[in-house]
This record gives structure tokens, sequence and C-alpha cells, in this order.
């Protein structure tokens, strides 16, 4: 049961119970030079600031080190959230990494800030709340790309790296159609509006000099292990992670704990429901059935899958068992 769509990976860097950055960042290197080998299509990093247990902060940082030590995958941001930075700076950031691994770099844009309203602010130090300034900065950092501004870009005037829209509501959809640029939906995390941005997406793209027709891909998280029961006790984790951060409780990545969707009261056993519906867990069969099914209802281009298993091991079997799907 190959998929017959390309499958990316999305890293947060997770710090672990009884780790720390630095093992984060081993982690990573040495995930990102195993999805290369393995065929995976992307090795994305995601900005995030202000959680102990997410060490990619520095997302441009990140992708310079991952592209350094990969030879084949394309090294990424899922995304950049540009209320946190000036398109001239992320222009010069990305034109720099494109010079560097030309050919290798891509570029995904959020307007989330990525944190908490306080860190927002020693970030950008005022939050702007204009709706259309994140649309604007987009087209002001594609203009950097492209010398059409009085201000140039060096490096950055002339790269060539494909720029995405992220989201996991609709304003990201109708913003990727209206420019005709590739679209990434949040669906490992934010599921709600996945199916209605999609269709949004598709039914209102804009051919550009950028792409010709729609193209989505959609977040999606796995845990696969030799058996079910393996599998599911590994996404407990996971599933820990996301009920603290939901609560007011963000923390490094907790150690597994059995049945631990069973100990929930149902306002967090229900929150849990909703994001696994956008998730496989299991043996690899389980899993392979996952993902087909969810291919086929969304129609998906693309799948960008996330992970986070406390032991680092286990997470790198769980990659493998989908690298195995991989239609060669």
């Amino acid at each position: 049961m190959n998929i017959n769509i390309p499958l990316s990976v999305l890293d947060l860097a997770p710090v672990v119970e009884g780790g720390g950055v630095a093992d984060a960042f081993a982690g990573m290197v040495d995930l990102a030079r195993h999805t290369d080998y393995w065929g995976y299509r992307r090795y994305w990093l995601a900005e995030h600031h202000g959680m102990p247990g997410i060490a990619s902060a520095a997302t441009a940082v990140l992708i310079g080190h991952v592209a350094g030590v990969t030879s084949n995958i394309r090294v990424g941001a899922g995304g950049i959230m540009l209320p946190n930075h000036s398109p001239l700076m992320v222009a010069e950031q990305f034109g720099t990494l494109d010079a560097l691994y030309p050919g290798r770099i891509d570029l995904g844009l959020g307007r989330a800030p990525g944190s908490d309203q306080a860190t927002a602010r020693a970030l950008r130090r005022a939050l702007n709340t204009d709706p259309d300034q994140f649309p604007n900065d987009v087209m002001e950092l594609m203009d950097y790309f492209q010398g059409k501004n009085t201000v140039r870009a060096t490096p950055g005037e002339g790269c060539q790296v494909p720029v995405w829209i992220l989201g996991s509501s609709l304003f990201g959809a109708q913003l990727a159609a209206a420019l005709g640029l590739p679209y990434s939906f949040a669906s490992h995390f934010a599921p709600a509006q996945m199916m209605d941005a999609i269709r949004t997406y598709r039914q209102h793209f804009r051919p550009s000099e950028y792409l010709d027709r729609p193209y989505v891909m959609l977040g999606f998280n796995v845990f696969a292990a030799d058996t079910n029961e393996e599998a599911h006790l590994l996404a407990s984790s996971w599933q820990q992670s996301f009920v603290n951060l939901r609560s007011g409780r963000p923390g490094k990545l907790p150690r597994p704990v059995p049945n631990y969707p069973g100990s929930l009261p149902p306002p967090a056993k229900n929150l849990l429901d909703h994001i696994l519906s956008c998730a496989a867990i299991g043996s690899p069969d389980t899993v392979a059935a996952h993902m087909h099914a969810f291919i086929a209802r969304t129609g998906a281009d693309e799948l960008m899958i996330t992970c986070n298993i406390h032991d680092h091991a286990a997470r790198l079997y769980s990659y493998q068992i989908v690298a195995g799907l991989i239609n060669r």
C-alpha cells in the first residue's frame, strides 16, 4: 500500500523531559540525515517562541545547519511567522540560505506570532492588529526577491526560494489562492476548518508565475511502531504535550504513560479526539490504512509528517516505517 504523493517532515526540535536543547539539536541532525536518505521531499522547521519544549525559535539558523548536513532533501520554514520580522530581514536571511544551498530552500510564511502576546511584543516591540498587514508584508517580501523595491535585499534579490502560505483558517487559503502560491494547512494541530480551507483555496486559486494550479500540503501526525499498543504508548507523549499546551501549561515533551487518553476528563478527551482526525497511530498496516484514507478524503498533494516521540530511537523508527510507504 504505497503512498503516491510526496511525504515530508515537520520538526519542532522537541526538548524532552530529561534532556536539553543540545540533545534536541542532535536529534534534529540525526533525523534530517536519515529522512534525506529515506526519500522524504522536505524537512521543515517551525518558528515558536517562549516554549520550553520547542527549540526551533531561531528557525533560519537551524535551516542552514540542516541543509549543511543533508544532500538532497529540501529544507525550509514551516514557517517563519512574518509578524515577528521585517520582510527585508527575512528576504536577506533566505537569500543567504538560497546562495549557500541553491535549489533546496523553501519559505513558508505564517501570520500568527508563534508565542503569547508578551513574547510577541518582545520580538517586534508592537502588535499590529491591521488584518491587511500580513498580505502587505508577504508582497513586500516577494518584491525584495524580485528587485522591485527601492531598498535592495543583498543577498535576496533574484533568489528563487519558493514562498508558501501557511494557515489554520480560511484567511491563509484565500491569500494563497489570490497570490497563486502553494498552501500548507496546519491540520496536525488545528483541523477544524481544514476541508473548508482546502475547498476555498482550490475554488479561488489564480494561476501565477509561481504556480499554474493549486497545490495543497497538509500536516499529519504519525506514530508508527511494530504494534498498535506500542504506538499508542509512544503517542501519549504528544497527547500530554498538546493537552498541557491548550491548558496553559506548556513544558518539555513528557515521557509516555499507559492509557493516557483514558485518564482524561471529558473536555480534554474531546480535545484529543478532535486532532486525532488528522493522525495515524499504530502498526505499519494501521498507519498505511489511515494515511490512505486521509489522502482520499482531502485530495492532498503532499503530506507533512510530524511525530513528537520522547525516545529518539523510537521517533526515528516511526519515520522509517512511514518511509517504507513512499512510492519510489
